[in-house]
């Protein structure tokens, strides 16, 4: 008989699946029409007179902003953790490992795959430091937001279509002021909960605060301007060299009259906005439909739109294999490994939030 800590796991898995599955029948659909609309002689036409010297620049500026990512990562650890020995080469294997994962399987496992590749590579206890090391995760998220923000800015003012509202840029604006004041206040927000008459009220306000907890930790990097200078001078960079790899490949299609630097902000924004719930690997197909709908309002054509969608995606592609499989011989990890050990991670967190919760709850 399945033991009861994991019939949530099993379930929770289960419910994904369908989820992916039926949002795979979903895009599937959709591919199939839109490709009924274009000229795929064109899309082809595009393809076969890209010039490589450009991807090829895009593949070195995507790989590099990978190892800043890292450089990133690595800072806002050593903030965390201060007695802990911290090495960048395990770092950095970590980040390659995880976006490889991102890249292979559905799901968003790449993120608790680095935590736990990492992790394991630590002098202290996996269960004691998984937490903090998740918690840095978050850190990186909010400074991602940040770079979301100036893309978002770029996007606004430069694209015709949305007329450069002044409203738009302020809502973007607050987005990481109202999650950074969400993972700061929650907490005590949340202890309001715990007084509810309800068992259920009470049982959800517990996991959603240690969450939160949790999450406050990892932004200590902040409190810290000797890691935090440059930890988020490094993850900006690296959104920087994203930028001009989508660039490049514009100018690999010939595209620059039509669509310029502008244009690859927004197509960098749109396709990290349609990533947050990927429903395939490396979200396939609304990669390409962000794409398309960013270029069109440029006025570039389809098939050069689609075209330009399959070359970034499959720099980005082969940036993750071409870094994570050397990564993932040199941690002595398989295959299977990565899905295994990302969702053992999720189960894990999954465990931890139970126990304390029902600990807390008996108190």
């Amino acid at each position: 008989m399945p033991s009861p800590a994991s019939t949530p796991g099993r379930a929770r898995r289960g419910r994904r699946r369908a989820g992916i599955v039926l949002l795979a029948l979903l895009l599937g659909g959709l591919v199939a029409f839109a490709l009924s609309r274009l000229n795929l002689a064109h899309v082809g036409h595009a393809l076969i007179n890209a010039s490589p010297g450009w991807i090829v620049l895009s593949l070195a500026l995507m790989g590099l902003s990978l190892v800043m990512r890292s450089v990133s990562w690595h800072e806002t650890l050593r903030a965390a953790l201060p007695d802990t020995a911290i090495q960048w080469a395990a770092v950095a294997r970590a980040t390659m490992i995880g976006v490889m994962t991102s890249a292979v399987f559905p799901g968003r496992l790449g993120e608790p795959m680095r935590v736990v590749v990492l992790s394991r590579r630590l002098e202290r206890p996996q269960r004691q430091v998984l937490p903090i090391v998740a918690g840095t995760v978050v850190s990186q998220t909010l400074m991602n937001l940040v770079a979301l923000v100036i893309l978002a800015i770029v996007t606004l003012s430069a694209v015709p279509l949305l007329g450069g509202h002044v409203g738009g840029v302020v809502i973007a604006l607050s987005i990481p002021l109202l999650v950074t004041l969400l993972v700061i206040a929650g907490p005590r927000l949340l202890s309001l909960g715990r007084l509810s008459p309800s068992t259920r009220l009470r049982a959800a306000a517990l996991i959603v605060e240690r969450l939160l907890r949790q999450a406050r930790r990892g932004l200590v990097v902040f409190a810290r301007p000797r890691h935090a200078a440059p930890a988020v001078a490094a993850q900006l960079f690296a959104w920087a060299l994203q930028w001009l790899a989508c660039y490049a490949v514009l100018l690999a299609l010939h595209l620059e009259h039509e669509a310029g630097i502008a244009a690859a902000a927004a197509v960098l924004l749109a396709v990290n906005v349609s990533a947050v719930l990927p429903a395939t690997p490396s979200n396939v197909g609304v990669f390409q439909a962000a794409c398309l709908v960013v270029l069109a309002a440029y006025g570039v054509a389809a098939g050069p739109a689609l075209a330009y969608g399959i070359i970034l995606q499959a720099v980005e592609v082969v940036t993750a294999l071409a870094l994570g499989v050397p990564a993932l011989l040199r941690e002595g990890l398989t295959w299977g490994d990565l899905r295994r050990r990302a969702e053992e991670a999720e189960e894990e967190e999954l465990r931890s939030v139970t126990e304390a919760s029902a600990g807390e709850s008996a108190q």
